[in-house]
């Protein structure tokens, strides 16, 4: 029996961002433009909240896609929308 997978469960990427923390580039793609960008805070009242600052990303080879960043760990992660 295999265990049960999580649907849109994050995969880690490399984001180039510039010096205002807005993606640049992701993986050798660069982005085109950003589409949206949020924050969210959430589960705070427990011992592990969550906080992902989420950018919506145009890439120049046209695909789409939605990136974020953990604000505690500096890293960037993929995750569908």
């Amino acid at each position: 029996m295999t265990s049960p997978r999580r649907l849109n469960e994050p995969r880690p990427v490399v984001v180039r961002a510039g010096a205002d923390g807005v993606p640049r580039a992701v993986g050798p793609t660069a982005v085109e433009a950003v589409r949206e960008e949020w924050l969210v805070e959430d589960r705070w009242w427990t011992p592990h909240p969550l906080r992902r600052h989420y950018f919506e990303l145009a890439m120049a080879d046209g695909r789409a896609l939605t990136v974020f960043r953990d604000p505690d760990t500096e890293r960037w992660f993929r995750q569908r929308a």
